[in-house]
C-alpha cells in the first residue's frame, strides 16, 4: 500500500529534522545503483554536492556525493548536509520536505544539486 503524501512528509520531517533512523538496505535497494548517474549530474551541473532522498514502506534513505566523488550514506549524508548548510539546514529542509513528499508520492526520486557560496 502506498503511503499518503502527508505521511511521507511526516516521515521525512522525523528523519531529516529530528535525526530519525535511516535504513542502509533501502539505500542499497533504491539509491546505490544510481551513484554514477548522480556523479555525472554533479559534474554536468558543476554543483559542489548532490543528494537524493527516498522512501519505501515507511523507511527513509539518503545519499550525498561531494565534488571529489566521496559518497555519504544516510546519517552521514544528513550530517554532511547539515555542515554544508550550517544555520540554513532546518529552513531549507522545511521548504524542501513538502516538495520531496510530493515527488516521492508521485514516484519521482528527489535529486538536488547544491552550490556553495564562496566569498
Amino acid at each position: 500500500m502506498q503511503m499518503t503524501e502527508n505521511k511521507i512528509k511526516k516521515l521525512l520531517e522525523k528523519t531529516l529534522l529530528r535525526d530519525g533512523v535511516m535504513h542502509y538496505s533501502l539505500y542499497e535497494y533504491e539509491l546505490e545503483g544510481s551513484l554514477e548517474e548522480f556523479k555525472s549530474s554533479l559534474e554536468a551541473d558543476q554543483d559542489d554536492y548532490i543528494f537524493a532522498v527516498t522512501e519505501n514502506s515507511g523507511h527513509i534513505a539518503m545519499v550525498l556525493i561531494d565534488r571529489s566523488g566521496k559518497v555519504y550514506i544516510n546519517e552521514q549524508a544528513r550530517d554532511k548536509l547539515q555542515t554544508v548548510w550550517k544555520d540554513a539546514y532546518n529552513t531549507n529542509m522545511k521548504m524542501l520536505i513538502p516538495v520531496f513528499a510530493r515527488q516521492l508520492h508521485s514516484g519521482v526520486l528527489p535529486i538536488n544539486g547544491v552550490k556553495q557560496l564562496r566569498n
